[in-house]
């Protein structure tokens, strides 16, 4: 009876014995998994809360019209230049033909404005040499009004004593008379050479006038002309820069308005990371930091990279309805705010295979 007692003895202490050990290697790495995640959290800050970003540039019509062309397709890589839709130009080569026909007229306006101005100037260059010439005539009536009238009194003295005949004394009173009446007519010859100078110069005045309208007017034409022919040009529509074209959603035959976005080319300058970290690590986060960075799409590839900028507010601030704690009901979230990381090593191939908008992990580099 007593050995039956201890039988089971051995397997209840061999039990505990692989409890303790099971346990204790348990506890031995759980305690080593912690104190590397530990020590891992003091150098590192991650997150998954990261894609890739690049520059996008949209098609847009500066112009509306019809499609004419569509040349090129959807994902096709385009270089700067590249013509990629066409659109119906005539209406447009016919409003350049029109400018161009109005600024034509304006200059025959300033033309006919000028050699107007010109026979003015000579129609007065004419009436003031005729104004000169009247005023020396002036002078000279005026000496012979002056030299009659002397000859007239020296008679009217001489008839008094009958020293010269009645006819003697009638001619000199003749010709005084005739020499006043001369020396009015070339008054009034000068009154009316003045008053036709005076109306030429108005004249000439109105027609610098117009000269000084139609210089401005061949301006505003030619100003209708350059827009003409730049909206012209719009009609051809180009590639930006290099890149790669998204989905094409334009035929040709379609009315395409100015200002809407029908695709866009995705430029293929540079690439970068836009990482959301939570406001609670960035204590210790500076620009400069060492950035490792993975890819979902390329797993165990780790891209080198550099922490450059951080945003100026939240992302819940660029939010079309950012929250507005003040409103009564507040509930505490913890935000994240985005930060711009750039890759370092441009020459690795597999940066030329990503797309924005993949997702990636970003691993910061605490010193």
């Amino acid at each position: 009876m007593a050995e039956n007692t201890q039988t089971p003895e051995a397997p209840a202490k061999k039990t505990n014995k692989t409890f303790l050990i099971v346990l204790a290697v348990l506890v031995i790495g759980g305690g080593w998994f912690g104190y590397n995640k530990y020590t891992y959290g003091q150098h590192h800050e991650e997150t998954d809360d990261a894609q890739i970003e690049a520059n996008i540039s949209p098609v847009i019509p500066r112009v509306s019209g019809y499609v004419l062309e569509v040349r090129v397709k959807d994902n096709q890589r385009v270089k700067k230049g590249d013509t990629l839709i066409v659109l119906d130009n005539r209406d447009y080569a016919l409003k350049v033909e029109q400018a161009q026909a109005a600024l034509a007229t304006a200059q025959s306006s300033l033309g006919a404005a000028e050699a107007t101005t010109s026979a003015s100037q000579v129609n007065i260059a004419t009436y003031q040499a005729n104004v000169a010439t009247i005023d020396a005539q002036i002078e000279t009536a005026k000496v012979n009004v002056w030299r009659t009238t002397q000859d007239y009194e020296r008679y009217a003295n001489l008839i008094k004593d009958h020293s010269i005949t009645q006819q003697q004394y009638e001619q000199a009173l003749a010709a005084k008379q005739t020499a006043e009446r001369q020396l009015q007519v070339m008054v009034e010859q000068r009154k009316q050479a003045a008053n036709q100078t005076t109306a030429v110069k108005s004249q000439s005045n109105a027609t610098s006038q117009q000269v000084a309208v139609a210089s401005a007017t061949i301006k505003q034409r030619q100003v209708d002309v350059d827009e003409a022919k730049l909206n012209l040009s719009y009609t051809v529509i180009t590639a930006p820069e290099d890149g790669l074209v998204s989905k094409v959603n334009v035929q040709p035959g379609q009315f395409v308005t100015t200002g809407q976005s029908y695709f866009s080319i995705v430029l293929n300058d540079e690439l970068w990371v836009v990482a959301n970290f939570k406001e609670t690590q960035f204590d210790r986060m500076k620009v400069g930091q060492e950035v490792t960075v993975t890819v979902d799409a390329f797993s165990g590839h780790e891209f080198k990279a550099k922490l450059t900028s951080f945003a100026a507010a939240t992302g819940a601030r660029f939010a079309l309805l950012p929250p507005d704690n003040s409103s009564g009901n507040f509930v505490k979230v913890v935000q994240r705010l985005p930060v711009k990381i750039e890759f370092d090593n441009q020459a690795d191939s597999l940066l030329k295979q990503l797309r924005p908008g993949m997702n990636v992990v970003a691993n910061v580099h605490i010193n």
